[in-house]
């Protein structure tokens, strides 16, 4: 298999019992988005943003999960049971297994949880000149956004666990038109 027919990953979690534990994975909100911008505005720190590929199937399953294989699968395997080890899009506890994975990674990496909104997480750092500043990484599921005086060292970090889509990007956070609002203001 190369996964060219990606399609076929998708599990039929309409199909199944839905879980008791939680089966979501939260994302972090706009106004702790807002907030992370005005604070790098203010602190002269760059934003990079990244989209991580095939998040889920990083991510093992929370429970057993199993289907029978069809015509798909080749004569040599149609009508046995293949259990599934990947939190695969469409599962109902994928969201939330993605979620833990990632989040025991950024974890690694120094970064904690905040109580306010969990989805966005802070660590201490310094800048050349040696000033202290937080640096955070934003997370929207696999949509992630890492603000710091160099965010690019947390982009590498997570390009060695995760595929990043496409790398990743600067993100300008004030168009001129948006800046000459602020300062009428």
């Amino acid at each position: 298999m190369d996964f060219t027919r990606k399609a076929r990953f998708v599990a039929g979690g309409h199909k199944t019992i839905p879980p008791s534990s939680v089966t979501y994975s939260s994302v972090v909100s706009r106004d702790s988005v807002r907030i992370a911008f005005i604070l790098a505005a203010l602190n002269d720190l760059e934003i990079l943003a990244a989209d991580i590929g095939n998040a889920n199937i990083n991510a093992d399953t929370r429970k057993k999960v199993y289907f029978i294989a069809g015509d798909e699968f080749g004569a040599h395997m149609k009508g046995r049971n293949v259990i599934i080890v990947k939190a695969l899009y469409g599962l109902k506890s994928s969201g939330a297994a993605w979620r833990a994975h990632f989040s025991e990674a950024l974890h690694d990496l120094g970064y904690t949880s905040s109580l306010a909104d969990p989805d966005v997480w802070y660590r201490k750092e310094v800048k050349p000149d040696g000033s202290q500043y937080y640096g955070y990484v934003l997370v929207y599921f696999d949509d992630i956004l890492a603000i710091s005086h160099d965010p690019s060292t947390t982009m590498k970090a997570l390009a060695k666990l995760f595929c990043l889509k496409d790398g990743y990007v600067s993100i300008h956070v004030y168009s001129e038109h948006s800046s000459s609002i602020l300062k009428e203001t």
